[in-house]
């Protein structure tokens, strides 16, 4: 690889080929693709030779790689390349920043003499010393690093994620004559321990069912003859089918048509499987062999012991003799594939752990216009200035629009928020609705979004997020092409009128309806009064119409101009007051946002500094005693679109 060609890219390496169709092959390549996706150029190259024990060729190979790519470049080793290599990472550790990326240690695999086991435990350890961070797929593998000597804070958990869609369709029921579909995808080999579920199917051969076991069979080819000859012992060849391992259709095939899942493995890192097969609204039966005692503690997701052949029967005989109880295991592993996360979410911590271990420039987009805190500090207040009234009236649409629905065509109302931020305007509108929900909610902060979709999982919604910077040229292709309601909050003062108007159209192209919160309005009142409120006002006004990034901004104009372009195109536009009212209980907002405003006063007028320092002193000390009342002008806004409802 020529140096020139590595400029700007983050490189992951893995051993030997990387199109090879195993969890942690997988897990690298969807996150290259995801993290390319958002805008952060990755690329995944393979090293040949004998890994993870390495070889002259592997140790050759890791170390030209490495010494051809340009000083600075961020490259992420997979453990099963690096973790042999501890002499060749020292070596190259000072000119590049290196990321271990780390699925489970090595020494942890089962089926290794203790020599070995032993071997891969020092020579990984020393290998950690020479990265400036660690990556893992699972809390129970960070976990297991600080045996390592991984602090903690050298540490970023990046679990895995799906790539197919949430299958809504109901799965067939069981009836007296069809067999069920019984799945396990895995690579054979003693650790998967394939040989544990056929003794199990083979006390079972009088119930109906088919199993199907995907995965190599050429990593242990031992292990693989074992389990064809156990395979025709039982005389269960004609129910029990070794397909090798399958391509990614291949294997979505093969969820679609499954009836429940099974994976019998001794130890797992992760088990990507796991959300795969949930993801397809999957039943599944697992062990709670490592990090499936956490992965797969979950609705639709029956565990038993690792290791325990009878309670995997058991667990089996339960569903294939009692369809009641698999049927219900399908509601619940159906509804659990809503909350299963995308490789969007890993990539999006992938890059903030990059960024922190690297302070290399991996960022997603320009940082948000208002840091964690400050929005952290106005929830508040915002949820007690929202205008109830335009809840109702939006409620009662929704609920029409719905009901309006053919029944075979009903789905959840798709709810768009822009500017999210850290999902307040969710948190605050999930519960007041009265319909059922999905929500996409986009923002350029891509950490302000994971904040986001931590608050709101305990709502058990839906939530989607998208890391993406709106403009009057891409709106229109980035907006999904049916939404029921466009939201946000604290925004459109922000936008000049072409954003505005691009997003008019685009509500009005899809009969969208739209609530607007918490736009400012232009006015503020602190009491008791001073002689340079007036100041401090007309400055930060002045100040609000600067571009903030789509150009001159409307400022406190954003409302009345949105209700006239709606108007104009028959929508019924109704605004509403949304005041702070901010008092002794909310000092930490208001001391953010005066001195926000005495800040922007000064930028407006750098010669009235001291006139407005002293001004913000003031009332510094007026807020700590207790003597200081601000009210903030806000407008809501909801517009509901013209005609019938479909």
């Amino acid at each position: 690889m020529a140096e020139s060609d590595t400029t700007g890219f983050v490189e992951f390496l893995v051993p030997g080929d990387p199109e090879q169709n195993t969890g942690g092959y997988r897990y690298v390549r969807q996150l290259v693709s995801a993290l390319n996706e958002e805008a952060i150029k990755a690329r995944v190259g393979g090293l040949p030779g004998q890994f993870p024990r390495p070889d002259r060729l592997a140790r050759d190979s890791m170390d030209q790689e490495l010494a051809c790519m340009s000083e600075g470049t961020t490259v992420v080793l997979d453990g099963l390349a690096m973790s042999g290599l501890p002499d060749i990472l020292e070596k190259h550790a000072p000119r590049l920043n290196l990321i271990a990326l780390i699925h489970h240690p090595l020494a942890d695999e089962t089926g290794i003499s203790e020599t070995d086991r032993q071997w891969f435990f020092e020579s990984e350890k020393q290998a950690l010393r020479f990265v400036r961070g660690v990556i893992t797929t699972s809390q129970y593998t960070a976990a297991r690093l600080a045996d390592y000597d991984v602090p903690a804070e050298a540490c970023r958990v990046a679990e895995p994620g799906v790539t197919r869609a949430f299958v809504s369709q109901a799965r067939s029921q069981q009836s007296e004559t069809r067999r069920l579909h019984i799945l396990c995808v895995a690579h054979l080999s003693p650790r998967k321990a394939q040989h544990q579920l056929v003794a199990a199917l083979e006390s079972l051969k009088d119930l109906p069912w088919q199993c199907t076991l995907a995965g190599s069979d050429c990593r242990d080819p031992g292990y693989s003859q074992k389990v064809r000859r156990s395979i025709s012992r039982a005389g269960l060849e004609d129910r029990i089918k070794l397909v090798g391992e399958v391509d990614e259709a291949g294997l979505a095939d093969l969820y679609r048509t499954a009836d429940f899942f099974v994976l019998p493995s001794l130890y797992e890192g992760y088990g990507m499987v796991i959300d795969e097969a949930l993801a397809e609204g999957l039943p599944i039966i697992s062990s709670d062999g490592g990090a499936l005692a956490k992965t797969s503690a979950r609705p639709g997701v029956v565990q038993y012991c690792a290791g325990d052949a009878r309670a995997l029967e058991s667990r089996i005989k339960s569903w294939l003799e009692h369809p009641g109880r698999l049927a219900h295991a399908v509601r619940l592993a159906t509804k659990e594939a809503r909350r299963v996360r995308s490789w969007g979410d890993t990539a999006r911590d992938v890059n903030e752990a990059l960024r922190n271990f690297t302070g290399s420039p991996c960022d997603l987009h320009q940082p948000s216009e208002f840091a964690s805190e400050w929005l952290a500090a106005r929830e508040g207040p915002d949820h007690r200035a929202r205008a109830r009234r335009l809840n109702e009236q939006l409620n009662q649409w929704l609920v029409e629009r719905y009901d309006a629905q053919l029944p075979v065509n009903r789905c959840p109302m798709l709810i768009v928020d822009m500017g999210a931020g850290r999902g307040s305007n969710a948190r605050y509108l999930v519960p007041v609705l009265q319909v059922p929900q999905t929500w996409l909610a986009l923002d350029q902060d891509a950490v302000l979004l994971r904040e986001a979709r931590l608050g709101v999982a305990r709502l058990d919604v839906p939530f989607e997020t998208c890391a993406v910077q709106l403009t009057t040229g891409n709106m229109e292709q980035l907006l999904p092409p049916e939404i029921a309601l466009i939201t946000a909050s604290a925004l459109i003062d922000l936008v000049s009128e072409p954003w505005l108007s691009a997003l008019s159209q685009a509500a009005v192209r899809r009969r969208s309806a739209m609530l607007i919160a918490l736009s400012y309005a232009g006015q503020f009142e602190v009491s008791p009064g001073h002689s340079d409120d007036d100041l401090v006002q007309d400055l930060v006004n002045q100040h609000q119409h600067g571009d903030k990034g789509t150009g001159a901004a409307l400022g406190p104009d954003a409302p009345g101009v949105l209700k006239k372009l709606l108007t104009a195109e028959g929508y019924r536009v109704e605004l509403a007051e949304s005041p702070w009212i901010l008092s002794e209980g909310d000092q930490v907002l208001a001391r953010m946002l005066m001195r926000g405003w005495v800040d922007a006063a000064i930028e407006q007028s750098p010669g009235n500094r001291h006139q407005l320092t002293r001004w913000l002193d003031t009332r510094s000390r007026q807020l700590l005693a207790g003597q200081l009342t601000i009210m903030v002008r806000h407008l809501d806004l909801l517009a509901l679109p013209p005609g019938a409802l479909p």
